[in-house]
């Protein structure tokens, strides 16, 4: 069920802006996900710097996404876009192993965030 913003909430988006904000929140956290090894432990200061700054920047428009959209649905699709997105980064620049299950469940999770971004608001009769 989508969250009712009061009136008053001048900050809660519009549905369709809320998922672009949810986009970008992603996207942030695949950046400092990625980031976060070239820290090597937080001891190099210019990554560590990016990866701090990426995962506050990947709340913000979470934040501001969830004053529209239910937390359940905004935060499942918020940390399966951020897993399937690194692990795709891991196998394709990082020598990650590819295997059909890995495949496999990279799919389940986008059928999962599909089919929670189709039922977003609707309800199901019992």
């Amino acid at each position: 069920m989508d969250v009712k913003p009061s009136p008053s909430d001048r900050w809660a988006p519009a549905p369709s802006l809320a998922w672009g904000f949810l986009l970008l929140a992603a996207v942030c956290e695949i950046g400092w996900a990625v980031t976060l090894p070239l820290t090597n432990g937080f001891t190099r200061l210019v990554p560590s710097v990016i990866a701090v700054g990426l995962m506050i920047a990947a709340f913000l428009p979470l934040m501001v996404a969830i004053r529209t959209l239910a937390i359940g649905t905004a935060y499942a699709v918020w940390t399966g876009l951020g897993a399937v997105g690194i692990t795709v980064i891991g196998m394709v620049w990082m020598e990650e192993p590819v295997n059909l299950f890995r495949m496999l469940s990279i799919l389940a999770i986008i059928v999962g965030v599909v089919g929670l971004k189709m039922m977003q608001g609707r309800t199901v009769a019992s």
